[in-house]
């Protein structure tokens, strides 16, 4: 983590990285060579100091050693956590896109299923109101047909009733014709009878 109120880059802050790294090695070096160096060289008077001093040199040397290792360690923690923030920042805007795009998408489905649903239901009524013409046609199609029947009936009825007038009335009329006629031959006849008794008696 960066300490506030210090502006640090990426590339300075790698640059300072590498100059900790180096000049932990080259302590590490130092030390080694104090440590290699013989026992033999130090008088038997200074023994204490000079074990003292290894000890000292070798505490040193682990505490470099340490701080070398947690360097690098940190070093490639953080490294490490720079990749998967970058990664995830990356997918992160990938996913917040895609999920941008989706509720868009999700939006115009509901519009159109608003539409189509809205549809339906207009031609629905439409339906409803054409089968409600329909059947009011059809009734008055078929009051119009019973009607005309009973007027057809009717109409055949009356034709029946004046034709049974007009033959009742032709055969009142044969009748009084017929007796007319027969009235007048026996008139004819009478009057033939007359004229040959008169001859026959004259």
């Amino acid at each position: 983590m960066v300490p506030s109120g210090r502006k640090h880059t990426g590339k300075s802050g790698k640059t300072s990285m590498e100059d900790q790294v180096i000049r932990a090695y080259e302590f590490e070096k130092e030390v080694k060579k104090d440590l290699s160096v013989s026992e033999e060289d130090v008088p038997e008077a200074d023994i204490n100091k000079a074990l003292l001093a290894k000890r000292k040199r070798l505490e040193l040397y682990t505490k470099a050693s340490l701080k070398t290792s947690n360097q690098k360690i940190e070093h490639v923690w953080k490294t490490q956590q720079e990749q998967r923030q970058k990664l995830n920042q990356e997918y992160s805007q990938q996913f917040v896109t895609l999920f941008q795009q989706w509720e868009m998408d999700m939006q115009k489905i509901e519009e159109q299923e608003e539409k189509l649903a809205n549809l339906f239901r207009q031609q629905q009524k439409i339906f409803q109101q054409s089968r409600i013409v329909q059947s009011q046609r059809l009734k008055t199609v078929r009051q119009l047909y019973e009607q005309f029947v009973k007027n057809m009936e009717e109409l055949e009825k009356n034709h029946d009733n004046l034709l049974t007038g007009a033959q009742n009335e032709l055969k009142k009329e044969m009748a009084m014709l017929q007796k007319k006629i027969m009235m007048e031959t026996q008139q004819q006849e009478m009057a033939s009878v007359r004229k040959s008794l008169q001859s026959m008696l004259f």
